[in-house]
């Protein structure tokens, strides 16, 4: 990550200013919220992810920081709306949006955000990157709309589960790549190979993320450890352990699952240990990042593209 950062210094700086530019509203609160999420912290990794692809292609033109924002709008209001649906409290450490603003201004700076991002990405003028863009922010909504039904659903299997991810998750990580394929020009195998990459890399980091709210460290995540659990999300974890426990272990989880329980937390942690879920859903991790650097196996050796191996590494291996 030090690394990327080191490379990307000068075309963050660049995609930061254009954030700061164009969240500017004449409506006070809008501002307020807008400054208060953006200034929150986060790796940035989907914006990054604009700017690796867009200069392994070899653009070298201004759009990449103007799509690296739109992409960062765009993930922000997912988060405003992910937030206010699991009436979540705590987000990388500080209250978050809903809790300090309201569940009604976060919705509405969302969607503010997004329609933002939008106005953006026509100036660009090129269909493919709006369609792109369209028909992701659909699917993410679709995903959003699986979770939601999945919630309590013990039931879920692991391709049902793994659909959400590729859809909720992984699928801004595919778009990300395949605006700087098309701002560089690539050909179709090179800008489909750097999709499959994107997806794959937002695969594993989602991954991850199911393994941390098990074993992280509060203070490194900044979230509270259960908080899948109290929201009833059948993740990975969840989903192995049941199938592969003893039917004891199996309707413990159930129960937490079904019942949002999370004064069962200390119970299903132990039965996720005892079935080896977390290091199941970290080799699968693993897996996801071997497929994207796999994806780009054949694109031309440059540091972005070596960036983009080390990234899918990080992705899977990550403790924060």
């Amino acid at each position: 990550m030090d690394n990327l950062k080191q490379l990307l210094a000068a075309d963050m700086a660049a995609v930061d200013a254009v954030i700061r530019a164009r969240l500017h509203s004449e409506v006070v609160l809008v501002n307020q919220i807008g400054e208060y999420i953006v200034n929150s912290g986060g790796k940035r990794l989907r914006p990054a992810l604009v700017l690796l692809s867009a200069q392994a292609f070899g653009y070298k033109g201004e759009y990449q920081h103007n799509l690296a924002a739109v992409v960062e709008f765009i993930h922000t209001a997912t988060l405003l709306h992910d937030d206010v649906v699991d009436e979540s409290e705590l987000r990388r450490g500080r209250e978050t949006a809903n809790a300090m603003f309201g569940n009604a201004a976060s919705v509405l700076v969302g969607d503010f955000l997004y329609s933002r991002a939008f106005q953006m990405m026509v100036e660009v003028g090129e269909m493919r990157v709006m369609q792109t863009l369209a028909d992701a922010t659909n699917v993410i909504a679709e995903g959003e709309v699986l979770q939601l039904l999945n919630c309590n659903d013990a039931d879920v299997d692991i391709p049902s589960y793994m659909r959400v991810i590729h859809y909720k998750t992984a699928k801004l990580f595919e778009a990300a790549m395949r605006l700087g394929a098309i701002l560089g020009k690539a050909s179709s195998a090179d800008e489909e190979a750097a999709a499959k990459y994107g997806m794959h890399l937002g695969t594993a980091f989602q991954l991850i993320d199911d393994v941390l709210d098990y074993s992280a460290d509060e203070a490194q995540t900044g979230k509270h450890l259960g908080d899948d659990l109290a929201e009833g999300k059948p993740t990975l974890p969840l989903i192995f352990s049941m199938q592969n426990g003893t039917p004891e272990q199996a309707a413990i989880v159930r129960g937490a699952i079904e019942q949002g329980d999370v004064s069962k937390f200390a119970d299903v942690l132990e039965i996720i240990h005892a079935t080896d879920a977390l290091e199941f859903t970290r080799q699968q991790a693993l897996s996801e990042a071997e497929a994207a650097c796999a994806a780009i196996s054949a694109l031309d050796d440059s540091q972005y593209k070596q960036s983009l191996l080390q990234l899918a590494h990080f992705a899977a291996t990550r403790q924060f």
